[in-house]
């Protein structure tokens, strides 16, 4: 099969996603042989490509937003049957017994293990899944809308309720791609009124079309104060802009896996009047669960580019270089939908 690798991270300049042929492979006890139709193009690929993310297996497949079809079962696997459409995405593995799983926090499990990281992901024609974490999909998206839902969706799902939006108040979104474009939505269909700031003038009209209340550059302070906000861009320089836009009581959500340096803070200016800075780390199988049910309830706009599985360096590439709106999916032959 056709598949993408990481060998030897760096620039993506120096094309560190090279293309190869693998064997399909087969699915171990509990797990599904999933045949990909679709795969979302996640910032988090192009931190692993270049380094940002230390790797965990090398050489390996990234993608962790596959929309695919169940081709075969591994003994024990019996949570989906064949021909079902599943979801992949992110968390792969938690041990179900460390302090964190069993309160409901398996997200930051010591011995959690993730699609495209630790195990090859949907960057190829072919992958698994534990069955334990392969997700239900909603009917009305096709594959490719549906495979931003997987991780974009999620985490920014994630970190606007660790962001705390009181019902009806004001969000701030700093930066606006794919996880931000969705986030967006659920604000908006819960009653929220939404400000997006952001360095690119095509994601500044889409968060207009969308339904913003405004848009604006990522420095510039918004119209008014902000009782939540959340971080999609990996900048950390942003951290202080945003909690100096936050009313009293607000709450930052940062929701990266990445971020660069935080610049020092200032206490009155920053974070005096109980305002609050969070991170966000991965996700919960119950946030996808929850996420899914609201996409399935509110039919979201999902702005995808389609890239064929042989351009993945391309879109990677464009994704690297902000020339990508909402996401970037890579979509095989046999993907129903565009």
């Amino acid at each position: 099969m056709l598949a993408w690798q990481v060998t030897t991270p760096g620039p993506i300049a120096g094309r560190p996603l090279r293309a190869t042929r693998l064997a399909v492979p087969e699915p171990a006890p509990g797990e599904a042989l999933v045949r990909v139709l679709a795969c979302a193009v996640c910032r988090t690929d192009l931190h692993l490509a270049e380094g940002d993310l230390p790797p965990h297996r090398s050489p390996v497949v990234p993608g962790h937003e596959v929309v695919g079809v169940v081709e075969a079962l591994g003994p024990g696997a019996t949570s989906v049957a064949e021909g079902d459409r599943v979801g992949i995405a992110w968390l792969r593995h938690t041990c179900g017994e460390c302090v964190y799983c069993r309160r409901g926090a398996e997200n930051l499990c010591p011995d959690s293990r993730y699609t495209g990281w630790d195990a090859d992901g949907g960057y190829a024609e072919y992958a698994t899944v534990p069955v334990d974490y392969a997700y239900r999909l909603p009917e009305n998206y096709p594959d490719t809308e549906l495979a931003p839902l997987l991780c974009a969706g999620i985490i920014g799902f994630r970190a606007l309720r660790r962001a705390d939006l009181p019902p009806g108040g004001r969000l701030g979104v700093y930066g606006f791609g794919a996880s931000a474009h969705l986030a967006t939505q659920v604000a908006l269909a819960e009653g929220g009124r939404v400000h997006v700031l952001t360095r690119s003038e095509p994601a500044r009209r889409l968060a207009l079309e969308l339904g913003a209340a405004s848009a604006g550059d990522a420095y510039d302070p918004p119209p008014e104060p902000l009782d939540s906000a959340v971080l999609f861009a990996p900048v950390g320089d942003l951290v202080p802009v945003a909690l100096a836009a936050l009313d009293r009581g607000g709450t930052l959500a940062i929701a990266g896996i990445h971020l660069t340096d935080v610049p020092s803070l200032n206490y009155d200016q920053h974070l005096f009047q109980e305002r609050t800075v969070r991170s966000v780390t991965a996700n919960t199988r119950r946030d996808g669960t929850e996420f899914l049910a609201v996409a399935a309830r509110h039919r979201l706009r999902v702005a995808v580019t389609p890239y064929p599985l042989e351009r993945a360096d391309e879109a990677l590439a464009d994704l690297a270089h902000d020339r990508v709106t909402g996401a970037a999916v890579l979509v095989t032959a046999d993907t129903v939908g565009a």
